[in-house]
């Protein structure tokens, strides 16, 4: 059974998730919060493995709380729901601590995913946030193979392909599904790939392969 601490600050938010998250059997409402401080407060008695939390709230918002559970509590793994879908909101989340990103517009089996995603270790990027960031790359000038080669920071052919995929917002089973090779090999070039870009999460990583013309 998954724990799950619900924060927004919005309470007609905050009881449609928990009507949505009671359909699936393996979750489990343990609490909600108005804001980070409510959230923070609480958690010390209300043992808890994921918190869904909202980005644009008063007092101590989204940005602030996932540092402070980054630093604070290590172990709870944190999923970021907003309506914020804007490059900015979504990396600037990743890189204070959040473990995925996904939106409020989203349906409830890619939330149910979502969840599942950051409690397996797992990142994830929500798909339309994905496929707004591609449609940015798409509408970028071309590179010529010769650039783009030349800025590909040492990536391999095969790690070019994936990061295409990653770019669509495939998860890695799924980019091994599509490569016909094994999750744990995909896991193994996407950590390559992070470590010749020096990209510090996936948003980064798009960025980087945008500005460098490396993306189809």
């Amino acid at each position: 059974m998954t724990r799950l601490f619900l924060v927004d600050d919005h309470q007609i938010i905050r009881d449609g998730l928990r009507s949505l998250l009671a359909a699936e059997p393996t979750l489990e409402v343990v609490g909600e919060a108005g804001n980070g401080e409510e959230l923070l407060s609480q958690l010390p008695s209300t043992p808890t493995d994921v918190v869904l939390l909202d980005v644009n709230m008063p007092t101590l918002d989204g940005f602030a709380t996932a540092a402070r559970l980054r630093d604070e509590y290590p172990g709870i793994r944190v999923l970021a729901l907003s309506m914020l879908n804007d490059e900015s909101h979504v990396g600037r989340m990743l890189e204070s601590g959040a473990h995925g990103y996904v939106l409020k517009s989203a349906g409830k089996q890619e939330i149910f995913q979502a969840i599942e995603a950051v409690m397996e270790g797992r990142r994830y990027l929500g798909s339309e946030i994905g496929m707004s960031m591609l449609t940015k790359v798409l509408q970028a000038p071309a590179a010529t193979p010769d650039a783009a080669a030349a800025k590909a920071g040492g990536l391999s052919r095969r790690e070019m392909e994936v990061l295409q995929l990653i770019a669509e917002g495939m998860t890695n089973a799924e980019i091994a599904d599509k490569l016909f090779t094994s999750k744990r090999t995909v896991e193994t070039h996407r950590q390559n790939i992070i470590e010749k870009t020096q990209a510090k999460n996936t948003a980064a990583l798009i960025r980087y392969a945008a500005r460098n013309g490396l993306l189809q």
